[in-house]
């Protein structure tokens, strides 16, 4: 992972989780050729661990190959719940949880 190539570490990304795809507004420019090109997607994994999914790629400069970053994706369900959480030093850190009900308990606990 580069820490060069882009332009915050990590950023917050709320509730955001992404499976593929990239930031591009969080790229700077390749810190090994200087370029600013589009990203490749490589080495692209989906496997399952203890129930869980997890997917896992790598974000490459399109001109040199330099690898920007590392992503991570995971989802599961646990107690009624959709559980996703994202971890890349390009597309930074998020995590949701969204009911498989039609109606959330959590939001009906809040109207009381």
């Amino acid at each position: 992972m580069c820490q060069n190539c882009v332009n915050n570490v990590f950023p917050d990304r709320g509730h955001t989780c992404l499976e593929n795809g990239s930031y591009l507004m969080n790229f700077a420019s390749c810190a090994q050729c200087n370029k600013k090109e589009m990203i490749n997607i490589r080495n692209k994994e989906e496997r399952e661990e203890e129930e869980e999914q997890v997917i896992t790629y790598e974000h490459v400069c399109q001109n040199c190959d330099h690898v920007i970053a590392e992503h991570e994706y995971r989802f599961c369900v646990d107690d009624g719940y959709q559980e996703y959480q994202m971890t890349c030093l390009l597309c930074g850190s998020g995590e949701d949880s969204i009911s498989i009900l039609p109606d959330d308990p959590r939001k009906e606990m809040e109207l009381f």
